[in-house]
């Protein structure tokens, strides 16, 4: 869970909005695994996330510059990309449960 998930999760517990929603803990829930991968001569970092049922989302990383690659912070750009694709997902899911 990022710090900005953190802040806005906190206010709509203290704001009591306590409908049936999707929680970071539940996107964080659906991750099984995550691979990254730098291509040769580039920098571009590509994040592959598989999910619970086997999907898989994705999330790039690159820099302009050569001289400011760094693989870790490729690495969480990445992923952060790949976890921002996994809401809409959720969010569906849910929504088909509500209005069944």
């Amino acid at each position: 869970m990022s710090k900005d998930e953190k802040v806005i999760e906190k206010e709509i517990q203290q704001k009591g909005l306590t409908a049936k929603r999707v929680t970071p803990e539940m996107l964080d829930a659906e991750i099984v695994s995550e691979q990254f991968h730098v291509f040769d001569g580039s920098c571009l970092t590509v994040c592959c996330l598989t999910l619970r049922n086997g999907f898989t989302v994705t999330g790039e990383s690159a820099c302009a510059s050569p001289e400011n690659f760094n693989a870790e912070i490729g690495q969480k750009i990445a992923k952060a990309n790949a976890r921002d694709k996994i809401w809409p997902l959720l969010g569906f899911r849910l929504r088909d449960e509500l209005a069944a």
